[in-house]
């Protein structure tokens, strides 16, 4: 059977053309419902998170700051919540026309706020965040967020603040326009105190602006920091060195006052000093913002004779008791003359530190060598960093031995050709005063994160620089400064024996290469002279004229700081009451000739001669027309008088009748005196006596 098939029909040019609209649209279709079946299922979180991202943003939200706090937990640094006003520099049109407004509603001056806007927008350090205002009212706040203005936020943040003012400004430092540590110990433990920083989501409108936020990630407190720091000597010392730098009509001056035998620094003070609160605007020079006492090296002086007389005791066999040469006060090295203050012709080693003669200082240098004394310079750590936790700490100047000239044994011995911070006067000062060791000065007694135990600090061991019998010697030699015909003799604590050394450097003019007539001032002592608990280093810059003497222009200010730092610390009193009462009736006697005689705070000045100075027979002469004894009597038969088993009172009566200078120590009974009874009294000597009970 055949199957009939249906005629052919073919297919109009239409119908084609419908067919492949036909496929087409399907395509269109298949491809759009691909392109759904990808967004909605494949990519949708992509695209979710593309959309989110030009609703919201992620900010960086700062931790509040750790504080900083004193050795006896006073807050020198602390952060508190605030609204900040910040704005974005570069995208403010018109500058003029926006500090002007900012201005009006702030309380700000317009016109510095101006400059500060035009200084940020030029600088690369302010990527479009300026904080106008750190602390904004709730007021203020809403008024300037009803103006809608793009280049503008209200932040959240933690304000910080230092509740002292300037009080250790050098010391704890400042944070810098964007919340950063800028100085001082906010610079140096930046990332401790600042903690980590949170997440925070923020959903802003079409024009940038938020609207709305929320904590993503919080953030994680900085960590408290504790200083050895005492607010209240801390304020004394800052108080009594400007005194000493206004007083004397000086540049500047620092201060550091430390524990011998730990490192810890008790006080650091400069002066001119700054408020932190106060913030830099732009076009001010930050004037007093200088840490001087860690990063201005200066030429000590005859301070640094401490030094040169130890490395003798160490490396000759000098000892204080030794006459040194004074070579009638000049002395010549390789063609260069050296004029000493007064005209000495010999002194014992001990008068040589106490009197501070330079032509005995080259002469004592001289039998040490150059070698000797350059490896007990760097044995006392000059030359390097201390490690103090301050940043910029310079390690001051010491040359190699190879670049000394052979005049320099001529300058070094007496604190020239070489320069120092006060910070690395006060270490080696500490070696004496400790002891023989070399001590790590520091600022940080303990760290402690939120919820955490606080972390006591551990520093470096001390490192033994000297035998304990060079220290016993130097000290009662730097005490012999602070007594009758020494530099330092008008120093006094009561109930306290001193010790300490004067230093009077002039000041080099590098413009004009020749040293002024201005001089560095310094100071450098301990107390009590038994057992030492504390060591100030004083220096003022920029003195002129006699007053402006080591002894008279840092002396007062190491006097009133020291009295301060026994009474805090209770430290017993090591001079005797009869003692006392014997040192203000001499006190009393030698005031009377107070417009007789000149000051023997005359040092150090090597390069220029003073007028008219007295001699040593003037001042015996003087001293005997008054009914006292010289300090260069001896007794009747040239022999040490015994002391052995007197009270104090006998041993000051028997002293006056003998003629004999007397220092003691302790109370009681005499158990020790030295030099022994019976031995050659050598003129000028004083017997030391031992007191116990």
């Amino acid at each position: 059977m055949e199957i009939e098939r249906a005629p052919f029909v073919p297919v109009t040019q239409s119908t084609e053309r419908l067919l492949i609209a036909g496929l087409v649209l399907c395509g269109w279709a298949a491809i759009i419902l691909l392109r759904l079946l990808d967004l909605e299922v494949f990519a949708h979180e992509q695209y979710v998170k593309l959309g989110a991202s030009q609703q919201e943003k992620l900010e960086l939200t700062d931790a509040p700051r750790g504080a900083i706090l004193d050795r006896n937990g006073n807050y020198l640094a602390i952060s508190s919540p605030s609204e900040f006003v910040v704005v974005n520099p570069k995208r403010i049109p018109n500058k003029e026309i926006a500090a002007a407004l900012l201005a009006r509603i702030l309380d700000l001056n317009a016109a510095t706020l101006e400059k500060d806007l035009e200084a940020a927008s030029e600088s690369k350090h302010h990527h479009g965040y300026f904080v106008v205002d750190p602390h904004v009212s709730d007021e203020k706040a809403d008024a300037l967020r009803g103006m809608k203005l793009d280049w503008l936020e209200i932040r959240q943040g933690s304000l910080r603040s230092y509740p002292n003012g300037q009080l250790a400004a050098h010391v704890v430092g400042n944070i810098g326009g964007e919340g950063k540590g800028a100085a001082g110990i906010e610079l140096k433990l930046d990332k401790e105190l600042a903690g980590k920083p949170g997440l925070m989501r923020v959903k802003i409108d079409v024009k940038q602006r938020a609207y709305a936020s929320e904590i993503e990630k919080a953030s994680i407190i900085g960590k408290n920091i504790g200083l050895t720091i005492d607010s209240e000597l801390q304020q004394v010392a800052e108080e009594a060195l400007k005194t000493a730098v206004i007083d004397n009509h000086a540049v500047h001056g620092s201060l550091v006052a430390m524990d011998p035998k730990t490192g810890q620094v008790l006080a650091l003070a400069n002066y001119p000093a700054y408020d932190p609160n106060e913030r830099l605007h732009a076009g001010e020079q930050p004037h007093g913002r200088e840490d001087l006492a860690v990063v201005a090296p200066f030429e000590p002086g005859s301070v640094f004779k401490v030094i040169t007389l130890s490395a003798a005791l160490e490396t000759t066999n000098l000892r204080p008791e030794t006459i040194i040469n004074c070579g009638n006060g000049s002395i010549t090295i390789f063609g260069r003359v050296v004029h000493d203050h007064k005209s000495y012709s010999a002194l014992s080693m001990e008068d040589v530190l106490a009197k501070s003669s330079n032509i005995g200082a080259i002469r004592i240098g001289i039998a040490v060598g150059n070698k000797n004394l350059y490896e007990y310079i760097r044995r006392f750590g000059f030359g390097r960093r201390t490690g103090i936790e301050l940043p910029a700490e310079a390690p001051g100047m010491v040359r190699p031995l190879r670049r000394w000239q052979p005049t320099s044994i001529g300058s070094v011995p007496m604190g020239h050709e070489i320069s120092v911070t006060s910070v690395q006067l006060a270490q080696a000062g500490s070696v004496i005063a400790n002891g023989g060791f070399l001590v790590h000065p520091h600022l940080i007694a303990w760290k402690q994160a939120p919820g955490d135990a606080k972390e006591v600090m551990k520093y470096p061991p001390p490192v033994q620089v000297l035998r304990p019998e060079s220290v016993m010697t130097m000290r009662m030699m730097m005490h012999r400064v602070t007594m009758p015909g020494g530099t330092g003799h008008a120093l006094h604590i009561t109930g306290y024996s001193l010790a300490g050394k004067t230093g009077t450097a002039q000041i080099y003019d590098f413009s004009h290469h020749v040293y002024t007539h201005r001089y560095n001032a310094s100071f450098l002592g301990f107390a009590p002279l038994e057992n030492p608990a504390v060591v100030i280093a004083v220096t003022v810059t920029g003195t002129t004229g006699e007053a402006g003497y080591g002894g008279s222009a840092a002396g007062p200010a190491f006097q009133t700081v020291m009295a301060t730092a026994l009474r805090l610390m209770d430290i017993q009193r090591d001079v005797p009451e009869e003692v006392e009462a014997a040192a203000l009736k001499a006190d009393q006697a030698k005031a009377k000739l107070k417009s007789k005689l000149k000051d023997e705070d005359v040092d150090d000045l090597p390069l220029a001669e003073l007028s008219n100075p007295l001699t040593e027979r003037d001042m015996q002469e003087a001293v005997a027309a008054e009914g006292e004894s010289p300090s260069e009597a001896a007794s009747p038969n040239g022999k040490v008088p015994s002391f052995l088993g007197e009270t104090v009172k006998d041993v000051i009566e028997d002293a006056a009748e003998n003629g004999v200078q007397v220092d003691m120590f302790g109370d009681g009974l005499a158990r020790e005196q030295s030099p022994a009874p019976g031995t050659s009294l050598i003129p000028g000597e004083h017997i030391r006596v031992r007191f116990a009970r």
